[in-house]
């Protein structure tokens, strides 16, 4: 299925978007966004409904703060949304329709304080991934997750001395393929998804077996060998299946307990590419040393983004998004406030 109509909407929206001065931002957000439009962003920010909000509350802030800011795009797709009915999160409105995935960082000078990270006066990049559903040639929903403790450890404050995998900002595909502005074969979509529903599958065998570490040949099966995971700031990024185990996968499985799933708000793929986003996709409990805290009684919301790449019949690159700020925070922790609260935490 072409998804050509949607495509064109959103890439309208962003081209003028990022070009407009900070006086006519919210004059293109509205001639782009439906009249009921709705806003999903990490913590600070949360939901908010209606252009004013999101421009008062987001956008202004951010473009005052970050100057000359760019969208530096790896990733560009689009797709149905195959969220089951059971899972009842797909819209309220019981319209999954079409969403499309942008990926990839914003670029600026940090030339202002940002969320009370100071100012540096130095280039930044912001990772990001934004889902638009569309409706009717319209912006119904947007969700923007944004990594904004790597613009903290960029800015020289790193609430995390030590992560389990490398502090690196994100690239994007190996293969420079990400941004898919053509039609796409449907049966390609149908592979990714296909091989996502076996790795999950995989996943729940094993998650309801007696071992606590997950084997390795569950991986392999639908991994590549030099698989690489673009984690967060604060956990890092990981290559080769055998250092993805070591240094998160493991730890995440040991670290925290009580999970529970909750579904996805969106699930998308074309191509070789494929992306979801939950509100919340999973609930856990901090059984101690995630993160480097203590055990912790809360059971936490994880908002999370995972991004594939598909190569062949496995899987060669996953980008992941958490809102860690929004799980500390239900921990008492608000690190945009106190960068050093976490390494108190740890005692």
């Amino acid at each position: 299925m072409s998804f050509q109509s949607e495509k064109r909407v959103v890439r309208a929206h962003m081209a003028a978007f990022d070009a407009a001065p900070l006086s006519e931002l919210g004059t293109v957000l509205r001639a782009s966004a439906a009249p009921d439009y709705r806003w999903r962003g990490v913590h600070p920010f949360y939901e908010l409904d209606g252009v004013s909000d999101v421009m008062r509350r987001f956008w202004l802030p951010l473009r005052k703060s970050i100057t000359h800011l760019q969208r530096r795009e790896d990733i560009f797709f689009a797709g149905d949304n195959v969220v089951p009915p059971e899972e009842g999160l797909a819209s309220e409105t019981g319209k999954a329709g079409v969403w499309t995935c942008s990926m990839g960082h914003f670029m600026g000078l940090l030339d202002h304080d940002w969320l009370g990270i100071p100012a540096t006066n130095k280039l930044v990049f912001l990772p990001y991934a934004e889902f638009h559903q569309v409706q009717d040639g319209q912006i119904a929903q947007t969700a923007l997750f944004l990594d904004i403790i790597s613009v903290m450890q960029q800015a020289g404050r790193n609430p995390f001395p030590q992560q389990t995998g490398a502090p690196v900002v994100p690239r994007g595909p190996r293969t420079h393929d990400g941004v898919l502005l053509g039609d796409t074969p449907a049966s390609e979509g149908r592979l990714t998804l296909d091989l996502l529903a076996r790795m999950i599958a995989d996943l729940d065998r094993y998650n309801r077996g007696v071992e606590q570490d997950y084997p390795r040949e569950g991986l392999a099966n639908t991994w590549h060998e030099d698989m690489i995971w673009y984690g967060p700031a604060g956990i890092g990024t990981t290559y080769t299946i055998d250092r993805y185990q070591q240094q998160h996968q493991f730890p995440f499985r040991r670290q925290l307990t009580d999970k529970r799933f909750n579904g996805h708000v969106a699930r998308i793929a074309e191509g070789n590419y494929a992306g979801w986003f939950g509100w919340p996709n999973l609930n856990n409990r901090n059984a101690g040393g995630f993160l480097g805290l203590p055990e912790s009684d809360v059971s936490a919301e994880m908002r999370v983004v995972d991004i594939y790449r598909r190569d062949g019949d496995k899987l060669a690159e996953n980008w992941v998004f958490i809102d860690l700020l929004h799980y500390l925070a239900q921990h008492g922790i608000d690190l945009l406030s106190d960068p050093d609260a976490v390494i108190r935490a740890r005692g």
